[in-house]
């Protein structure tokens, strides 16, 4: 087969679609990459993969620059002639399935969450959702078309919305973890080292950052010698991105550290004692699947996504999301009840060894493909 991967960032590509990339090519099949212009485009191009540049802009809403898009869409699916040209997030998933219907291509969607044109209520954002519905359901439709979902809440939400039929959503739980290189470290932390609570992602307002923060002050205040950290970057495309001087000021005044990007994850994940996660929404968070895998103690919040990963006080704990004082009260718990924490984290080493493990979500992935690759009517 001949796949296209289409995605709103060449970021995306690289670290939650190379694995599926790689096993694809492994196996024989062409595999072609698309994303606007960003800087891990050399590091995909390393690896060999042929890397298209989109042009497309994440926040546009020019009429004429979206039409042009999805022209152009048209015109290269006509000229690859891939079996299936597979998109990620919404925009892409709109744009790639109206454009692959238009050139008689199969299609699978994928939908990470549901994005800040639902998660979020601004005017422009509630102005924008009849549209963006409409769109989704003329780029969803056909025999030759899927949709692959996260979570079950996401489901109910997109059957109860008339968005996509049931019997051509898939559900799969994200894009998987490496389970051998993220694993439990070898060597135990110092013990007269402070206790370690990372937060890593992307640096968004909805990621519940202002929550973390409050909950390390609040822990500070008691006179707990605890650090905590931010991992990850702003997201410019995103409206809810942190301003880059905001994480400036808190790494400054001591209550966090920002480590900004980090490239290598498992090594960071050795070093800290809790992985928290205090998000507004999810589709399936991968940062919290790769910490799981480390049998790190975690924390979320009880919202779609994150309480697929974690069963409360099986493997996890799940706190109200925007909320700051029971977060920092549930790290507090596990700080001071080592043997609770390790018996999570040794769950959720487990758990996802058996459910998220990556070969399995690729597998369960090209089988879509199979499902719509073969000609049918449209």
């Amino acid at each position: 087969m001949k796949l296209l991967l289409f995605a709103n960032t060449d970021w995306y590509l690289f670290n939650f679609r190379r694995s599926l990339a790689s096993k694809l090519r492994e196996a024989g099949h062409e595999v072609l990459l698309l994303s606007p212009p960003g800087p891990y485009v050399e590091q995909l191009r390393a690896l060999g993969f042929d890397w298209r540049e989109a042009p497309m802009e994440r926040r546009s809403l020019n009429p004429m620059r979206e039409a042009a898009l999805l022209f152009w869409l048209y015109r290269l699916l006509r000229a690859e002639r891939p079996d299936v040209i597979h998109s990620f997030t919404i925009k892409c998933v709109v744009y790639g399935a109206l454009a692959g219907r238009l050139a008689g291509v199969s299609r699978v969607n994928a939908v990470a969450g549901m994005g800040h044109v639902f998660t979020t209520d601004s005017l422009k954002t509630r102005l924008l959702r009849p549209l963006v519905r409409s769109l989704m359901r003329a780029a969803l439709g056909g025999d030759r078309a899927r949709l692959i979902l996260q979570n079950p809440d996401d489901i109910n939400l997109f059957l109860g919305a008339g968005l996509a039929s049931q019997e051509r959503i898939r559900l799969i739980p994200g894009s998987g973890v490496d389970t051998e290189r993220f694993k439990p470290p070898t060597q135990p932390r110092a013990p007269d080292e402070p206790p370690y609570v990372l937060l890593a992602s992307r640096m968004l307002w909805d990621k519940g950052i202002r929550e973390f923060v409050e909950a390390a002050r609040a822990l500070k205040a008691e006179g707990r010698n605890i650090r905590f950290a931010l991992a990850g970057t702003p997201d410019p495309g995103n409206p809810t991105a942190v301003p880059e001087e905001t994480l400036i000021a808190w790494r400054e005044s001591g209550v966090v550290e920002w480590l900004g990007h980090v490239s290598d994850m498992p090594a960071l994940f050795a070093r800290i004692d809790i992985l928290v996660l205090p998000s507004y929404r999810e589709g399936l968070p991968k940062g919290l699947i790769e910490a799981a895998a480390c049998a790190r103690a975690l924390v979320a919040t009880d919202v779609p996504g994150c309480r697929e990963v974690i069963s409360h006080g099986v493997d996890g704990l799940l706190v109200p999301a925007g909320e700051s004082e029971p977060l920092a009260q549930a790290i507090a718990q596990l700080l001071d009840d080592p043997a609770l924490a390790r018996r999570l984290a040794e769950a959720a080493r487990a758990k996802a060894l058996a459910e998220f493990d990556e070969r399995k979500i690729i597998n369960a992935t090209v089988a879509v493909y199979h499902e719509v690759a073969t000609p049918a009517r449209l």
